[in-house]
Formats: structure tokens, sequence, C-alpha cells
């Protein structure tokens, strides 16, 4: 029986919109930025819309396939554009669904600390770190989805996973501890408290800001408890009247965000060790959190 143009579309359509949510978390952790995993979710659907269905055994297999081709493709280009990105990039933070949360490894795998980790990988090194360490793909499907053979990419796996072992955080870290060391650091900034500030914060915590050039922020990295509560206690971290810390779910894990006479200023999420705070990460470029007006659904 022939199939109509019209049925192969609401086809194709059902197919991508089941997958919808798994494809932009596939996009999100190679690419750390929401914006750009939506631009890769539009050409894979162009592309996909073309795909003679009778021909696919494996209908998630081949979208991940398209979205992995397309994301690595869309690294590249933003690689060029972090090059002349002013001060510090930052990943696209994400207001995230409270089942995210749920999934600890899924949690892990979006954390702004883990997405930074990430950032240190070569293009093909991420994507096949992220399609078999976080989404459990076979080797012989992801040689298909980055164009190398099974055994190559078994060797950049083994290369990849030993590169982020010895950058992750140390160790899991439950919603809770985090949740803890951030109301301290919160009542700390709020109240002035130097010492406060100290106790919470790891002797080798890491600032970093990213104002994109549009906002305030610090150029390059701050480093050391005391030059960071220091920085925090100052003007550019003082609490007044007119701006208000809430805590929010943001890439799976507790954070804080800044309002400003009610508008969204900045959004904060850290990397917690042992109890400390190890690294916070201020994200204030405007363009970068739009995504923090709504949930977003992410699957693995």
């Amino acid at each position: 029986m022939e199939i109509t143009r019209t049925e192969h579309t609401d086809d194709a359509t059902e197919a991508f919109v089941a997958h919808r949510n798994l494809l932009f978390t596939v996009a999100y952790e190679m690419l750390g930025s929401a914006a750009d995993a939506e631009d890769v979710l539009q050409e894979t659907w162009l592309r996909w819309a073309g795909v003679d269905l009778e021909t696919v055994r494996d209908r998630r297999a081949y979208l991940v396939r398209i979205t992995t081709r397309q994301a690595l493709s869309r690294l590249r280009t933003l690689g060029r554009r972090k090059e002349s990105y002013v001060g510090s990039w930052l990943p696209e933070p994400l207001l995230t669904a409270p089942d995210v949360a749920e999934d600890a490894e899924l949690a892990d795998s979006v954390s702004m600390a883990m997405l930074l980790v990430l950032e240190t990988l070569a293009p093909t090194e991420r994507a096949v770190f992220v399609l078999r360490e976080v989404f459990g793909l076979a080797y012989d499907e992801i040689a298909e989805a980055v164009d190398r053979r099974p055994a190559a990419v078994r060797q950049i796996a083994h290369r990849a996973r030993a590169h982020v072992a010895a950058r992750r955080p140390r160790g899991p870290v439950s919603p809770a501890e985090t949740r803890d060391a951030l109301d301290a650091f919160r009542r700390a900034v709020e109240t002035g408290d130097l010492q406060g500030l100290l106790d919470v914060l790891a002797p080798d915590v890491v600032l970093l800001g990213d104002g994109g050039g549009v906002k305030q922020a610090v150029l390059r990295p701050i480093v050391g408890a005391d030059k960071v509560a220091r920085l925090l206690q100052g003007g550019l971290g003082r609490i007044t009247a007119e701006v208000a810390l809430r805590p929010a779910e943001v890439n799976g894990s507790p954070a804080l965000i800044a309002r400003l006479d009610g508008a969204l200023d900045t959004v904060l999420a850290v990397r917690v060790d042992d109890g400390l705070i190890t690294g916070l990460y201020a994200v204030r470029n405007p363009e970068k959190l739009s995504y923090m007006r709504r949930e977003t659904s992410l699957r693995r």
C-alpha cells in the first residue's frame, strides 16, 4: 500500500515528538547552550522529515544519530564564537522540572560543573562520552553517529572517561547537601557575614562570572575563599532591598536566582564537595537567561 505524504509527515512528526526531550538533552549536553540545542533540533527535524521511514529499523537511534551529527557541526562553530567571548563563558542555565533531580545520573550530567568539564573535551570526545556514559548507546551506534569505526570509538571513550574522571566533582552530592550549603551561603551574603562565607567556601573555591560583555561580571576566575568572600561581601555581592535571592532548581540541582526589582538578574549555580562550595557560577548575560522563564524537561 502506498503511503501518502500526509501519512508520512504524521508518522515522522509522532516519532520526533516522542523523542524530542531526549534529542534536546543530547544536543544540550554536547553544546551547553539551550538556544543552539533548539537550532539543532530544527535541523534534525528538517532532515528527519525527508527520510524514508520504511528503511529505518530503530527510529530513536536514527534520530539521535542525526542530532549528534548536527550538534558536532554546531559545536565547532560555537568553539569559534567562544574564542571572542568577553570574559568567562558559562553554559546556559535551565530551570529544570523536578523529575530531572530524581534521576541522579541525569542531574549530574547536566550540572554546571559537569558541563564545564565537558567543555575541556574535543568535540568528538564530548559526543562519544555523552552518548556512551549518559545515554548508554552501544559502540556501533556511536560509531555511526560520529563517523568512526567502533574500535576507534572505544579508544576515544576510554580517553574521554579518564579525562572527565580527573576533573569531575569528587563524588556524588545529594540535593540536600547542596541545599544546606546554599542556605548557609545565602544567609552569609544577605547579612554580610564574612566569617559565615569563609565557613561555607572551600579554601580553593573558584568563582566564574558570565556577563557576556553586556552585564558587569568578573572577567577572570577568582580563586581562593578569602578573595571570593571579600568580593561577595563588597558591592558586587551586596543584597539590598531591591535585590532578592531565591532558591530554584537549575540544571537538576539546587541553585539561587537573584532578582532586581522583580526582574531576573543572575543565576548562581554551585559545585559542592564534602559539604563546602568549591565552585560558584554566576550567569548574568541576559541572552542566556531565557530558559529560566519556564521549566525544561530533560530525558535519557
